[in-house]
Parts: structure tokens; sequence; C-alpha cells
């Protein structure tokens, strides 16, 4: 019989492991995923990350995949069409700035070519590993602090620097998985 392997003690349910073991520390440079990833961790805000797994199907449908062209277009009528949509969270604020977060995104790709060299710059262009050992995860660092203020100047809303932080672990801009965990050397690289 084999063990199950050591994972980061927050992946419990179904969806969160997979999540955690296909995706979450893996480093993407895909400027669609980065979108996606920013944008669930501000939907995310105050509610739990198993719920907004849940949902995430529903988000990829409604925000076009994730498409930051399609989701800038969204109009008016558009957002008052997803606050009827069970199947997102459905905060007004959160819908608006998915929209003009998407127009800054636009912006910030233009600038610098892509999202991707943008934000990984933050990160000083590789992972940062976090090497922790037990529940000394933080909320924030210096580098989401600088995200944060970043963004913030160019019209990005929900984007604090807790959420900035979910977001550099979640994309693999730090590895966070806990030294013990098999996925933290796999990450690592």
């Amino acid at each position: 019989m084999s063990k199950e392997p050591v994972r980061c003690p927050w992946a419990r349910s179904p969806e969160m492991v997979e999540y955690h073991d296909c995706e979450w520390g893996e480093p993407s440079h895909d400027d669609r995923h980065l979108f996606e990833m920013l944008t669930l961790e501000g939907a995310q805000a105050g509610l739990s990350w198993d719920t907004i797994l849940r949902k995430r199907e529903r988000y990829r449908t409604v925000f076009r995949d994730f498409d930051p062209a399609r989701v800038a277009r969204i109009t008016k009528a558009g957002v008052e069409k997803l606050l009827q949509d069970p199947g997102i969270v459905r905060n007004r604020a959160k819908i608006e700035s998915t929209v003009s977060n998407a127009k800054a995104f636009l912006a910030i790709a233009r600038e610098f070519g892509s999202f991707d060299a943008y934000v990984w710059r933050f990160a000083g262009g590789k992972p940062i590993d976090g090497r922790r050992r037990g529940s000394d995860l933080p909320a924030e660092t210096a580098e989401s602090e600088a995200m944060s203020k970043d963004l913030r100047a160019r019209g990005f809303r929900f984007v604090g620097p807790t959420i900035c932080y979910a977001f550099m672990q979640a994309t693999g801009m730090v590895n966070d998985h806990l030294l013990k965990c098999a996925w933290h050397d796999r990450a690592a690289r």
C-alpha cells in the first residue's frame, strides 16, 4: 500500500488537493493565467479559497476565459447582468474592478511588452523560495507591498499587499510549499 505524500496542511478538500498538487506554486508566465489568478485572488477577499475554486469554472465562462481584452469591453449593462449570476461572487465592487483591472492590465502589457515581464520584476525575475517549516507563512512581504503599491498607482483595485502575496504564491513567484511538502522541491525548480 502506497503512502499518501505529505502536502501543505491547507490542502484538505478534493478541490484544494487538486489545486495544490497541479497548480499552486507553479511558476506562471502566461498573461491570461496571471490575469485569472489576480482576479480570483481579489474575488476571494473575505471568503474562503475553497469557495472561489468551486466557482472558478463559472468565472471562466462569464469573464470570457479571462481574456483581458474581452473583459475590458464589458459594459455597465454587462456588469448588471453579472450581478444576477449566482455562479460567481455577486459583489458590485469586485465585478467592476475586474473590468477596470483588465483595462489597467492591458496598459501594463503595452508598456512592458507583457504583464508577465512587469509582474515578475517584484520577485527579481525568479521564484523566491520561502523555505517555510511550519505555520510561519506571512500574510504579506516587502515584495507584495511594493507590487500592491505599484498596481494601485496604475489603477488596479482589490490588490492589497495580502492579495498580492496570495497571487505571488499561487503563480509561483514565491515557493511557499512547506519544506516537508512533497511539492516543495518541484516548485523550487
